[in-house]
């Protein structure tokens, strides 16, 4: 059976924006990217390569958040915890599929999903 080329790779990026009308009008206007509303909560950005987005919120610990996609998400959190990384959100749904947040042993933060 053949691998999910996107299985355990760099899938999403996201930030924090307390106001997402600046930074709409500052990477649209700079970098041409296109975003789409999902609520008053989140606003997604697709640059024509590497989709991500923006989350309501202050900018903390270096303000970006790398998201990683894993075909399935329980063992790849079960690896994360085995291999010394700490959950730091349990797994949850949104819109589209579930994720979970972790520290790596560096104290580095990202997060994986999955679309089931």
């Amino acid at each position: 059976m053949p691998l999910d080329p996107h299985d355990k790779g760099v899938d999403y990026v996201e930030f924090a924006a307390a106001d997402f009308a600046p930074v709409k009008a500052f990477y649209g206007g700079v970098f041409g990217w296109q975003f789409t509303d999902y609520g008053p909560e989140y606003c997604a950005f697709d640059d024509g390569r590497l989709a991500g987005g923006f989350r309501k919120g202050e900018p903390q610990n270096g303000s970006s958040l790398v998201v990683l996609y894993a075909a399935d998400l329980e063992a790849v959190e079960a690896a994360v915890t085995a291999a010394g990384g700490t959950v730091t959100e349990a797994i949850f749904s949104f819109p589209g599929g579930r994720r979970f947040h972790f520290t790596d042993p560096a104290g580095n933060a990202l997060a994986v999903w999955s679309a089931n």
